[in-house]
């Protein structure tokens, strides 16, 4: 975290990683809003996303009632 906090750039990758948890944290006006950003994430980069996870993604939903 201190390279992003720094703008430094990467460290060297000297050990495999099996699995990475990250999460995307979306807010949205809609739910129209919403479903079109869903369907534009799946219809141009999904794919290519997919092809680098060892394991099914988690995908959590909320809404917020503030």
């Amino acid at each position: 975290m201190e390279q992003i906090k720094e703008g430094l750039p990467p460290l060297k990758i000297t050990r495999i990683v099996k699995s990475v948890k990250y999460m995307l944290y979306w807010e949205f006006d809609t739910k129209e809003s919403y479903g079109a950003a869903q369907k534009n994430l799946y219809d141009s980069y999904w794919k290519l996303i997919e092809k680098c996870l060892i394991v099914p993604h988690d995908k959590y939903l909320g809404e917020n009632l503030f």
